[in-house]
């Protein structure tokens, strides 16, 4: 950037909806409103939409495995490619997602992920770290993943977070002795999630009261509502602050969803992006294995659903398609993400936050994005 820029449109400011201008370098300088709705949930209707752009911060998507035919597991420059993919569609800021496998595979992974933390490249969303989400699952719900699985230890934790800062950590709760290290690695700084998990309901409400903080992937790769034997997802339901979910409207269904809204009050949204997004229709890799996609869906040889092809503008579609209104679904996929990493400088739009904006239609097709102020070619 050579100088400030300035936008103008409706604008979600983290106080609500405003039309006027912002203005922004690397960081917000200013938010000027010609005409303000303050507590609307949507932009003001006062007149007609026209063409007028919507201006909403930018997402975070803290669960991505891959884009553009190329996977992190495979290492080097890969996050790369798979940020700057995700910048396109409205991702200004994401976790590397890794997969079960040995633990060199995730060495070379996280090695990886560690030259883009360290300097941000042009046209890349912003990479906050990693999200560790094998091998401490339970071989009962792999899911996607490889069975490749191991009970975790301070020491491994130890080891791949020196190489690459781990943010979020998924583990199944039951195994082991997981419950009682979760205190050590919430120390670190690590929010670790409930999933990929065999473990009843009470599994899961001991690892709360441990510190876990969310879940990962709601309702899939884990027990689940059943009023007789109740399992992790009910203790997501009942006890669950934050938890993630993804809104492809093929992980989840609708009603499912909507019990997810009402119950867990800052549920936010991730895509569990594989290469196969924003790719045709082929064969892919996820990890060490070979996922298929075919019309929107991916899958594994034996039809089970492996991660999506999903992006977040897509997701943002989605829930407002299932009554969300826009504000409600912005923080899903901005807002509530940042407050979970205790991130308040990314998610909103005020003065002084990081310029992440993603600038919409009125149909919400991305027409604009910003990371950090640059200017993103879609």
């Amino acid at each position: 950037m050579t100088g400030p820029r300035t936008l103008q449109g409706r604008i979600l400011t983290a106080t609500g909806w405003v039309r006027g201008e912002i203005t922004f370098d690397q960081r917000v300088r200013d938010i000027r409103a010609t005409h303000e709705a303050p507590g609307s949930d949507e932009p003001p209707h006062d007149e007609p939409p026209g063409d007028e752009p919507l201006i909403l911060p930018g997402f975070i998507d803290l669960h991505v495995h891959g884009a553009s035919g190329v996977d992190l597991m495979e290492g080097g420059d890969a996050i790369g490619t798979i940020a700057r993919t995700h910048a396109r569609y409205g991702t200004t800021a994401l976790l590397g997602t890794t997969m079960t496998a040995d633990e060199a595979d995730i060495v070379r992974a996280l090695c990886g992920v560690a030259t883009a933390i360290d300097a941000r490249g042009a046209g890349m969303a912003r990479v906050l770290g990693v999200h560790l989400e094998g091998p401490y699952i339970s071989i009962e719900r792999l899911g996607a993943q490889p069975p490749l699985v191991v009970e975790a230890t301070l020491a491994q934790v130890e080891r791949l977070h020196a190489l690459a800062p781990i943010r979020v950590l998924t583990l199944a709760p039951e195994i082991g002795a997981h419950t009682q290290l979760i205190p050590q690695l919430a120390a670190m700084g690590i929010r670790v999630q409930l999933g990929h998990s065999a473990g009843t309901y009470e599994d899961g409400v001991a690892a709360l009261r441990a510190g876990a903080s969310g879940f990962t992937h709601l309702f899939n790769g884990m027990t689940g509502v059943d009023h007789y034997h109740p399992g992790i997802a009910t203790a997501a339901l009942a006890h669950g602050e934050y938890a993630e979910l993804i809104p492809d409207l093929q992980h989840v269904h609708p009603g499912a969803i909507r019990t997810a809204l009402r119950a867990i009050p800052k549920l936010y949204c991730v895509t569990d992006a594989t290469a196969a997004t924003g790719m045709p229709d082929g064969e892919y890799a996820l990890g060490s294995q070979r996922v298929h996609k075919c019309l929107g869906c991916v899958r594994l040889g034996t039809g089970s659903l492996a991660g999506s092809a999903l992006t977040m503008d897509q997701a943002l579609r989605n829930l407002v398609s299932l009554g969300l209104d826009l504000a409600d679904a912005s923080n899903r996929l901005s807002r509530y993400p940042a407050d979970y990493l205790g991130l308040h400088d990314r998610g909103r739009l005020q003065a002084t936050a990081w310029a992440d904006i993603v600038v919409l239609d009125p149909q919400l097709q991305v027409r604009q994005v910003f990371v950090e102020g640059e200017a993103i070619e879609l």
